[in-house]
């Protein structure tokens, strides 16, 4: 990884991270879920990103962008419900935002990111505060761009600000009540309980930082 950008090779092992850290925490996220949902997000998150990994190794490379709309088709196509066209759109729409490059700066992040999230708004119909994964990603977008400011900045110092941002999310919004998705259908009784989409989001970022943190390491190491 470039000081200040981010490579094709970056974006893969961002997207396996999520995928590994999806699967694994399958059963947790369908507990989450099914405090008033269908306890079908886990099993849902899971098909995708397994179909994912699946034909990781076949997926198309031209570009960042390229690879991404197609991890996103992948996604789409496999889940239905919720889930696939709101994950799987905010795959696409990073992908269109990045076409053609194979580099990305803080600012492209941004970009991806915004692009990201207004596609998840007009797939959804969910806005920032109805307690979705919206409130996680956000403001760890907002991070970014507040970080793609400065030229000199390194992408591990953005992400691990996101990620708090992010985090911070999970229990920032328990307390609030679900406007969209089906624990909106409690109304009320949705104060106090956790958004599943949130903690992956949250869960997700964390994990991208620990990757970073892992390869920043290795390539420290001399022989």
């Amino acid at each position: 990884m470039l000081n200040s950008e981010l490579t094709l090779s970056d974006v893969e092992s961002a997207v396996r991270t999520m995928a590994h850290l999806a699967v694994k925490n399958e059963r947790y996220f369908c507990d989450l879920d099914g405090e008033l949902g269908d306890a079908d997000f886990g099993k849902s998150l899971a098909a995708g990103f397994n179909a994912i990994l699946a034909d990781f190794d076949n997926i198309d490379r031209a570009d960042i962008g390229t690879f991404l709309i197609k991890v996103g088709m992948i996604f789409s196509a496999k889940v239905g419900g919720t889930s696939g066209p709101v994950w799987g759109t905010a795959f696409l729409r990073a992908g269109i935002a990045s076409k053609g490059k194979t580099s990305l700066t803080l600012a492209d992040l941004a970009s991806m990111g915004n692009s990201a999230i207004q596609g998840i708004m007009a797939r959804g119909g969910a806005s920032q505060g109805d307690k979705t994964v919206l409130d996680a990603i956000i403001p760890a977008v907002a991070k970014i761009e507040e970080f793609s400011k400065d030229d000199a900045a390194d992408p591990r110092d953005a992400f691990q600000a996101a990620s708090v941002a992010a985090m911070a999310a999970v229990e920032g919004t328990r307390h609030w009540p679900a406007r969209r998705g089906r624990q909106s259908y409690a109304a009320e009784r949705s104060i106090g309980t956790l958004d599943p989409g949130i903690v992956a989001i949250a869960m997700m970022a964390k994990a991208i930082v620990a990757q970073m943190e892992s390869t920043m390491g290795e390539e420290q190491v001399t022989v």
